[in-house]
C-alpha cells in the first residue's frame, strides 16, 4: 500500500513537470519568442518543478523541456533536427544547466531535511536523557525505564534485556517478535537490524563489559539514532547499577558497625555473670566443707568460668581493635619463649590437639606489643585447634625470613579453596568449609593481619607443604629496628 502511494506521488509530480512545461512553451509559441528567450522561460518552469521534485523526476522533466525547446523553436521547427552548431549547443547548455540546477536543488532539499531530521532527533535525544535522569535509580531498570523511548520517538515498542539479573522487560506492541529478537542479540553478543520487520538491535556495553540488549521497533530513521538511544539507555543502566552497588556497601558497612558494637556490647554483659560465677565456684572449693565429688565439680565450674571470660576479653579485644587504628607500644621480647608460653596455654585448652613447637631458625628478639601479639597468636592457635579433626596435629615453627621473625601455624585441617585465597583475610568473611566446620564471626584473620601489618610485618597464607593449612605471621626483629633507625639518622 505504500509502494502504490509513492509510484502515485511520482507519477502526480511528472505529470504536473510536463504540464508546466507545455503550458510554457505553447505561452512561448503563441507570442512567436525566439529560441533564446524561450530556453530562460523553459530553465525557470523546471528550477520551478525541482522545489519539490526527486533527482530522477526532475531530469525527466529537464529532458522534456530540451526536447520541446528543440521541436517548437529551433529552426527546422516541428522537428526533432538540428540545422546547425550554435542550436545543438544551445540545447545541450539547457539540458547541462537544467541538470546542475536540479542536482543542486535536490541536494539542497535532502540536506535540509536531513538537518531538520537531525534536528527533531537531537532534540529528542534530549527529552529522553531528561526523563531517563529524572528517574529514581532503584525503578530502573522496568517499564517505567522504557517509556521514554516511546514517547520521545513514537516507536512501536521498546524491549531491554538486563545482562545482570537475566530479566527481559517490554513495552508497547510489537509485531515482529521484538522481544525474541533481543534475546538473541544477548546470545549473539552482537548487533542486529531487520529491515523486514523495521527492527533494531543494540548491545549496551559499560567498556568492554556486556551489560544488555535493548531492541526498538519501528524507528524511523535506525541506524545513528537506535546507537545514540543504546548510549543513553547503557549509561542510565550503569547508573543504576552503581547506585544499587554503593547502597549495597552502605548498607554493609553499616550492618559490620553494628555487629561490632553488638559483639562488644554482649561481651561486656558477659563478664559481670562469669566474675560471679568464678568467685562463687572458688568460694565453694576454698570454703572446704563440700564432699570431694563436688569439690571437683566446683573446680570444673571454675575451669570452664575462666575459659569462657578468657574467651569474652578476646571478643572484647577483637572489637576494640576492629573499631581502632592500631599502634602497638613496642617492647622488646624473646620471640621463643612468647610462642612457648602461647603452645603451653593452647595445650591445656585443647587436651586432644597435639600441639608441638619447633625452631627452625635461630631468631633474634622482636619489638612487639605483647597484648597485641597475644590477640594475633591466639587467634592463629584457636584456628589451627577449632577447624583440625581431635587427635591431629598442630605445630608451630619459629623461624627467620631475612630481618623478620616468621611464625607459622600449622594444622590438618582441609584445605582452603583456590577462589577463597585471597578473601579469606576480608573483614566477615568465612569460607564453605570453615562455615561447615564450626561457628565463628570471620573476624580473626582480619585482626591477626591488621596487628600484622600494625607491627610492619604480614599475615598470610603459607604454601610450602603439600598438605594442611598454614599462615605464616612475621614480624620485624629488633636488629632489623635498630639497622633501619640508623640509615634514617
Amino acid at each position: 500500500m505504500l509502494r502504490t502511494a509513492r509510484f502515485g506521488h511520482i507519477a502526480w509530480r511528472l505529470l504536473r513537470g510536463t504540464l508546466l512545461i507545455a503550458a510554457v512553451t505553447a505561452v512561448c509559441f503563441r507570442l512567436h519568442l525566439n529560441s533564446a528567450s524561450a530556453a530562460v522561460l523553459l530553465l525557470i518552469a523546471v528550477v520551478l518543478n525541482t522545489i519539490d521534485s526527486s533527482f530522477l523526476e526532475a531530469c525527466a522533466v529537464s529532458v522534456i523541456a530540451v526536447a520541446s525547446l528543440d521541436y517548437f523553436f529551433t529552426e527546422p521547427i516541428f522537428s526533432f533536427e538540428v540545422e546547425g552548431p550554435l542550436e545543438a549547443i544551445s540545447l545541450c547548455c539547457l539540458l547541462i544547466v537544467s541538470l546542475v540546477i536540479t542536482r543542486i536543488q535536490s541536494r539542497s532539499r535532502f540536506e535540509a531535511r536531513n538537518a531538520m531530521q537531525q534536528r527533531s532527533n537531537m532534540e529528542s535525544l534530549y527529552k529522553v536523557s531528561q526523563q531517563l535522569l529524572a528517574l529514581p535509580p532503584p525503578s530502573i531498570p522496568g517499564k517505567a525505564f522504557l517509556e521514554p523511548f516511546l514517547s520521545a520517538f513514537d516507536v512501536r515498542a521498546v524491549c531491554l534485556f538486563d545482562a545482570a539479573t537475566l530479566e527481559c522487560y517490554s513495552a508497547g506492541n510489537s509485531r515482529g517478535g521484538l522481544e525474541g529478537k533481543t534475546r538473541d542479540g544477548i546470545i549473539a553478543n552482537r548487533d542486529a537490524v531487520y529491515p523486514e520487520f523495521g527492527i533494531a538491535v543494540r548491545c549496551l556495553r559499560a567498556g568492554t563489559a556486556l551489560v544488555g540488549v535493548i531492541g526498538f521497533e519501528g524507528l524511523s530513521t535506525t541506524e545513528g539514532t537506535a546507537s545514540a538511544l543504546a548510549a543513553l539507555a547503557a549509561a542510565a543502566l550503569e547508573r543504576a547499577r552503581s547506585f544499587r552497588t554503593a547502597s549495597t556497601a552502605a548498607a554493609h558497612a553499616e550492618a559490620e558497625v553494628l555487629r561490632s558494637a553488638i559483639l562488644d556490647a554482649l561481651a561486656h554483659e558477659f563478664k559481670t555473670p562469669l566474675a560471679v560465677i568464678l568467685a562463687a565456684a572458688g568460694g565453694l572449693r576454698i570454703g572446704g566443707a563440700i564432699v570431694p565429688e563436688k569439690e571437683e565439680l566446683a573446680e570444673l565450674i571454675e575451669t570452664e568460668a575462666s575459659r569462657l571470660g578468657d574467651l569474652t576479653s578476646r571478643l572484647i579485644r577483637l572489637a576494640r581493635v576492629d573499631k581502632e587504628d592500631l599502634k602497638p607500644r613496642l617492647e622488646a621480647a624473646d620471640a621463643a619463649a612468647l610462642v612457648e608460653g602461647y603452645v603451653r596455654r593452647f595445650s591445656k585448652l585443647w587436651p586432644d590437639r597435639k600441639i608441638c613447637f619447633r625452631r627452625v631458625s635461630e631468631v633474634s628478639d622482636i619489638s612487639v606489643d605483647p597484648e597485641l601479639i597475644g590477640l594475633a597468636m591466639s587467634q592463629l592457635l584457636e584456628n589451627a585447634c577449632r577447624y583440625s579433626s581431635p587427635d591431629s596435629g598442630v605445630s608451630i615453627e619459629l623461624g627467620a625470613n631475612e630481618d623478620m621473625a616468621a611464625i607459622t601455624v600449622w594444622n590438618d585441617g582441609p584445605p582452603i579453596e583456590e577462589g577463597e585465597r585471597d578473601r579469606i583475610f576480608e573483614r566477615f568473611y568465612r569460607g564453605k568449609v570453615a562455615r561447615r566446620t564450626a561457628p565463628g564471626s570471620g573476624l580473626g584473620l582480619y585482626i591477626a593481619r591488621k596487628i600484622a601489618l600494625a607491627h610492619g610485618g604480614d599475615l598470610v597464607l603459607a604454601n610450602n607443604r603439600t598438605s594442611g593449612v598454614g599462615f605464616r605471621l612475621t614480624i620485624p626483629s629488633s636488629v632489623a629496628e635498630v639497622a633501619s633507625a640508623e640509615r634514617e639518622l
